[in-house]
């Protein structure tokens, strides 16, 4: 039988590094969510990217959702957020009961259009409002136009959240990505660049990052108040992350440039062997952009003779996964109360059984394919990747 070939999954360290982190903290029988784990972990990130403060937390979205409180994020505050992204990016903003603005993407890096943006503000100032922060996403790992849109945000003075969640080690303009914002986040899923099984990471890079952090702190540890007894002033939640998941991504944290070299390889193996079909483009490379290739991403054409879906069954019969573009927000049925801004004219249904519109971002939803991009994956798989997906255009 032919062996299973991920999307992406775990890959831990060949030394494994991951293992002595973590027999550390049991040896030490510091396995709760305190341990020099998290400490060293939140100190190697800032140091590798430069960073001025990190906060170790449960999750990417729990990142997210410390960002948008440490903004000063209320009840009734608009929030603009990038369509094409995970609902993860949205979700935070409404819970706690903001109002979140989605903004389309542009062709050149598929994330943010910074006109969509600026179009954004100034629709929302004649009615006087202003957003209280912005959430750009660089997707796949694919670094937005950031310089534009940081611009943008600092024009209006309005807070930027840079979700990295998907582009960890992506380096843009000679930075890394979640250091252009106010605040950056990480996360560490298990289908991620890297893993520590779970958990994410709040970069604060606001002018008062040591305040702010440990505001942070604080409140991902249940707003404790420092008292002999238990005493909360504020709603407090349960996001830290505890010392066996950070051991896990120390020892990952290690092997991140070696990850991203083969992430870089398998989209290159795959514009070599399938850029030559007709009717399939890749997600595109920024210039002045070193992006880590998270996710191959690969766009079909309008007249393409072959379609999204008869690339995933095909796959899927060979038991290999894919799977389709993020489906955008402004699309999805629990945010279909929600504004959408574009600069597209007229937008209109184009595919009734995805719900994909002529939005940009609905476009390279409708026509995008996430290929198989396992880091653990050896040129045999993906020789055997590739030989499905020419075999579709052989037959037609």
């Amino acid at each position: 039988m032919k062996q299973h070939i991920f999307l992406a999954s775990p890959h831990m360290s060949e030394e494994g590094y991951e293992q002595q982190y973590v027999k550390e903290a049991f040896d030490t029988n510091w396995i709760a969510p305190l341990g020099r784990n998290v400490t060293e972990f939140e100190n190697e990130i800032t140091a590798k990217l430069s960073a001025p403060k990190a906060v170790a937390l449960s999750a990417g979205t729990a990142a997210i959702h410390m960002a948008l409180k440490a903004v000063g994020l209320e009840q009734g505050d608009l929030v603009f957020c990038q369509s094409l992204t995970f609902s993860a990016s949205a979700n935070p903003i409404v819970y706690e009961k903001a109002e979140p603005v989605f903004i389309d993407s542009e062709t050149d890096t598929w994330n943010m259009d910074p006109q969509a943006l600026k179009l954004a503000f100034e629709r929302y100032g004649k009615l006087g409002k202003k957003p209280s922060a912005v959430i750009v996403v660089h997707l796949y790992g694919i670094c937005a136009k950031i310089r534009e849109i940081r611009e943008i945000c600092d024009e209006y003075e309005v807070p930027l959240i840079e979700d990295a969640a998907e582009s960890l080690g992506t380096v843009c303009h000679g930075r890394y990505t979640g250091t252009f914002g106010d605040y950056g986040i990480i996360s560490f899923n298990g289908n991620k660049i890297i893993t520590s099984s779970g958990g994410g990471m709040l970069l604060v890079n606001a002018e008062d990052a040591e305040e702010k952090a440990k505001k942070v702190l604080y409140w991902a540890t249940q707003a404790r108040e420092p008292a002999p007894w238990y005493q909360h002033t504020e709603i407090g939640y349960n996001y830290r992350m505890s010392n066996i998941v950070a051991g896990i991504g120390r020892g990952q944290l290690k092997v991140l440039d070696r990850r991203i070299q083969k992430k870089r390889y398998i989209f290159e193996y795959y514009q070599k062997h399938l850029g030559i079909l007709p009717g399939i483009s890749f997600m595109p490379m920024p210039e002045d952009a070193y992006c880590n290739c998270w996710l191959s991403v690969i766009l079909l054409s309008e007249d393409c003779p072959v379609s999204p879906m008869d690339i995933m069954r095909a796959l899927q019969e060979d038991d290999v996964e894919s799977r389709p573009v993020w489906k955008p927000m402004h699309l999805q049925p629990v945010f279909a109360d929600y504004d959408f801004v574009t600069t597209v004219s007229e937008l209109h249904i184009t595919d009734t059984q995805m719900g994909a519109d002529s939005s940009v971002s609905g476009q390279i939803f409708a026509h995008g394919v996430c290929m198989p991009s396992d880091s653990k994956m050896t040129d045999d798989d993906l020789q055997r990747v590739c030989q499905v997906v020419r075999g579709l255009w052989k037959s037609v």
